[in-house]
């Protein structure tokens, strides 16, 4: 779908983790787009999806839906010419709101014929539910001017709720928790990287880097051999990857300790959820 890729192209900075793995974002994030006496907040939430069998997509369903009463704009995003039970089910969620809602086509540079996207936008206008529908590629950043001009032309006039320079609500450890998931969830196959967590054990700023502890949480000790690979090279490729964005973050040299840990069935506890951060 591409979404957390839409999100770090409008703000043109990356804020959101992006992997090629579905139900990539797990908690709310607030990205901060201020441009003049404008500002926009976006509120990137996990997917709203079927078969949430388990507690942590039950969470990943609750923490989306929980703010659909209090946002003033609502944005759709589908993936180009293809359409899922998942947009039917976010589209009935969706219907019920009384707040503008602008749909947005993703990834429309992978078409080889435009006319593919007819199908695609007469779905989305057949409800009657979305004022405008706006075909865009995030990656080649393809339509993004107009989809934001029509995102702020629909906000309220009200005070700014933060400074011009902030980008997010997010501490720096939960960003850096976030940098290693994603290193995770690209480097490893399709089912580990939806029973693991990372959770920040240590985190102290020096005169000149910042020493950083993450514990990585799996469910079995199968999962924990693939994590760490061979000889430990797929965990030292996954820190080297997560310690220069780290750097980038934060503007300081990094060192960069992981650690994996067996927890068995954490992502279908309540108090698994909560060791891991997800409250």
């Amino acid at each position: 779908m591409g979404k957390s890729t839409l999100l770090n192209h409008m703000l043109r900075q990356k804020l959101s983790i992006t992997s090629r793995k579905p139900q990539t974002t797990r908690r709310i994030l607030l990205g901060v787009d201020t441009e003049g006496p404008c500002q926009a907040i976006y509120v990137d939430t996990p997917g709203i999806h079927h078969h949430a069998h388990r507690e942590i997509n039950r969470y990943m369903v609750r923490a989306a839906t929980s703010v659909l009463p209090d946002v003033d704009l609502i944005v759709m995003i589908v993936d180009r010419d293809q359409w899922t039970d998942e947009d039917d089910l976010v589209l009935e969620h969706l219907s019920k709101l009384a707040v503008p809602r602008l749909a947005v086509i993703n990834k429309i540079d992978l078409l080889r014929d435009k006319q593919a996207l007819l199908p695609a936008m007469s779905k989305l206008d057949a409800p009657g539910v979305f004022d405008e529908i706006f075909p865009v590629s995030a990656l080649k950043n393809e339509g993004l001017n107009q989809l934001r001009a029509a995102i702020f032309a629909r906000l309220p006039a009200r005070p700014r709720l933060f400074p011009e320079d902030q980008l997010t609500d997010q501490t720096e450890r939960a960003l850096v928790g976030e940098i290693i998931r994603e290193k995770l969830m690209r480097r490893l196959g399709d089912e580990v990287p939806h029973h693991l967590a990372v959770v920040l054990e240590g985190f102290e700023e020096k005169s000149e880097l910042v020493e950083i502890i993450a514990d990585i949480y799996v469910e079995r000790p199968g999962q924990k051999r693939i994590v760490i690979g061979k000889g430990g090279e797929k965990l030292k490729l996954i820190g080297q990857e997560a310690r220069k964005d780290i750097e980038t973050l934060i503007g300081k040299r990094v060192m960069l300790r992981l650690w994996v840990k067996v927890k068995p069935g954490w992502s279908n506890s309540p108090a698994g959820l909560r060791r891991m951060g997800y409250d």
